[in-house]
């Protein structure tokens, strides 16, 4: 690859320079690069059909076998070295710590184009959405687009503005600014009566090590939060592995017990290397225990695990304990010592890898619905990719939800019963663990996101429905992305799959079911009442009704 003109001399107008960012993972990295190199050739070619040569601002290193930059120092470094006023894009397919670059991207005057791949092999798309959320938090001005091959129609207009003004415009019709007072009288009344009962007795969040794999976007500073009525409990993965050590045998036992009877296969092997075997579920089960008491001790509503650096060195994965943490019908855990149930009946909220935005809308809609006579069991997943499906009576645009198995099993289809756990990735988790893998059950859903915008709170708010596709299909769209983790197929109401992307203010979007697009109007109704009693803007995307 060609590097970048001296700096000094200013920027060469027939020229862009590429940044792109990694994982910390070296074994992450070097799985992904090819598909990244792939990509980058790609663009290189619809650049220089416009006449433009794109120039990578960092070489490949030959000795970590990838091009990534794959540290917050390296990336400074980096950017030592590019002209403030260059044209600038960022170009991931792959997951990537939006760290490592937004310190050069926040100071960065030129224009900055970020780009993924439209593909479900590795999470780029999921990554670019990362980096958009972070970038929006940190009042950064920035264009986005993404593209399959870099030949479409979309994409080369997209790019043609961009390189003649230096942004691109999307269609974001699809979002109205909601006054509450638009809102039905009986759920005004009830999303009032929930925010003022939540800033009488205010709520904590357990944050399990701030900040998971750079993700920006995911932080609510306490000065936004406190004034919702909701707090932080700082706590440590260190805390939470000291704890797993103090639970018994026979208690981690009893949990996996109580998962086989529930009818949760689990796909164990003999290399612990490679495959899941017995002694990493019993410890995720030791975890989910230890997690229920760090919380109940220091009187958390909701709970957040970063499971990733750090605990993935000391334990297995966490998602399998998440999933359970966050449904509604789980196996007891009792006080340490003693016979009382923790959280006897309902689910404890887990807000996966820690994100916050996440915590407080699962909080929020966990109030809501069980005031309804809901099912409040919630999760958040990655909004990973998704195609057009046309067969079975269903006309759409059809999007792969995914999350690395943190979610519930009342939102499978057959509940425990449809549910697999499977070894996780090694190139992500070294000590293995499953994941609690299932189908997303068809029917009606709230989908949302919280999001901090111009120093203030914000949420988008929408309707979807999750459909059945063919088992052949599903199985196709399973081998696209991550096999080993739970997938849904998604339709969202009234928005386009370029307006989701061009709008989203995260990687993660919330998702909550009610029986009947009635409930869910009513629910998602309520949910708008009671975050804008709690001062949040509230956005509507696309069809509610």
């Amino acid at each position: 690859m060609e590097s970048p003109n001296d700096q000094t001399a200013g920027p060469a107008a027939d020229e862009v320079l590429l940044i792109t960012s990694g994982d910390l993972r070296l074994s992450a990295n070097q799985v992904c690069w090819p598909a990244q190199r792939d990509m980058e050739e790609k663009l290189t070619a619809a650049f220089a059909r416009k006449g433009v040569k794109l120039v990578r601002a960092h070489p490949y290193d030959e000795e970590a076998k990838h091009g990534f930059i794959s540290s917050q120092r390296m990336g400074m470094d980096i950017f030592m070295n590019i002209h403030p006023q260059a044209r600038l894009v960022f170009a991931t397919a792959a997951w990537q710590y939006s760290h490592h670059v937004l310190p050069g991207l926040r100071s960065h005057k030129g224009p900055i184009l970020t780009v993924a791949n439209w593909s479900g092999q590795w999470p780029g798309l999921v990554g670019l959405l990362n980096l958009n959320g972070s970038l929006v938090k940190a009042g950064k001005e920035f264009s986005t687009i993404w593209s399959k091959d870099f030949t479409d129609a979309f994409f080369l207009d997209g790019l043609e503005q961009w390189l003649r003004t230096g942004a691109i415009t999307h269609d974001l019709t699809h979002v109205h600014a909601l006054d509450a007072a638009t809102l039905p009288a009986e759920s005004r009344k009830l999303g009032a009566a929930l925010a003022t009962e939540l800033m009488r007795r205010k709520a904590i969040m357990g944050v399990f090590d701030e900040g998971c794999m750079g993700m920006y976007n995911a932080i609510i500073d306490d000065e936004l939060l406190n004034p919702a009525g909701v707090y932080k409990e700082r706590l440590s993965q260190s805390a939470l592995v000291a704890k797993m050590r103090a639970v018994n045998d026979s208690e981690a036992r009893a949990v996996y017990e109580w998962l086989v009877q529930k009818g949760v296969t689990f796909d164990f092997g003999q290399d612990p290397s490679a495959e899941l075997t017995p002694d990493q579920v019993l410890d995720q089960c030791k975890m989910y225990i230890a997690a229920m008491r760090i919380a109940a001790g220091f009187g958390c509503d909701a709970i957040g695990i970063q499971y990733q650096q750090g605990l993935k060195d000391m334990a297995p994965a966490s998602d399998l304990a998440e999933g359970l943490l966050n449904n509604a019908d789980r196996p007891p855990v009792f006080a340490e010592g003693a016979a009382d149930e923790l959280y006897a009946g309902a689910p404890l909220v887990h807000f996966n890898e820690v994100d916050e935005c996440a915590g407080f809308d699962g909080l929020v809609t966990n109030r809501c619905w069980t005031a309804l006579g809901l099912d409040p069991s919630t999760t958040l997943h990655d909004i990973r990719w998704g195609e057009h499906y046309s067969g079975d009576g269903l006309d759409a645009f059809v999007w792969l939800l995914q999350i690395s198995g943190a979610a519930p099993a009342n939102h499978f289809v057959n509940g425990y019963a449809g549910a697999r756990s499977e070894r996780q990735p090694a190139m992500y988790f070294p000590l293995g663990g499953g994941s609690l893998k299932g189908i997303g059950k068809p029917g009606e859903i709230v989908w949302s996101r919280v999001f901090v915008e111009g120093g203030a709170l914000h949420a988008d708010l929408g309707r979807g429905t999750v459909v059945t596709l063919p088992a052949q299909e599903t199985e196709r769209r399973w081998r696209e992305t991550t096999y080993q983790w739970p997938i849904v197929h998604a339709v969202l109401h009234g928005v386009s799959r370029d307006q989701m992307m061009a709008r989203h203010r995260a990687n993660h979007v919330n998702v909550a079911y009610a029986p009947t697009a009635e409930l869910a109007h009513k629910a998602l109704a309520t949910k708008a009442a009671m975050l804008g009693e709690m001062g949040v803007n509230l956005h509507l995307c696309g069809v509610t009704q």
